[in-house]
């Protein structure tokens, strides 16, 4: 079971969301979708076992890369 900082994502998903478009940028994925996984794993305390697989994918290469990141 992972183990999300859900402050950390809350705070990513409502004020950082310029570096999700940054990172979102150019891959075909859409920020609304990424942002989508986060406010689901946040509706759902984090319980990463909740995600689909391409949830899973698209946490996994575009939140967690920015959550485990230095940031202000």
């Amino acid at each position: 079971m992972m183990n999300i900082d859900l402050d950390v994502l809350k705070k990513l998903i409502h004020k950082r969301t310029g570096e999700i478009e940054k990172r979102v940028a150019g891959t075909g994925y859409l920020v609304k979708t990424v942002v989508g996984v986060g406010t689901f794993l946040l509706d759902n305390e984090g319980d990463f076992d909740l995600l689909s697989a391409k949830q899973k994918v698209i946490f996994e290469k575009f939140l967690l890369p920015l959550l485990n990141a230095p940031h202000r």
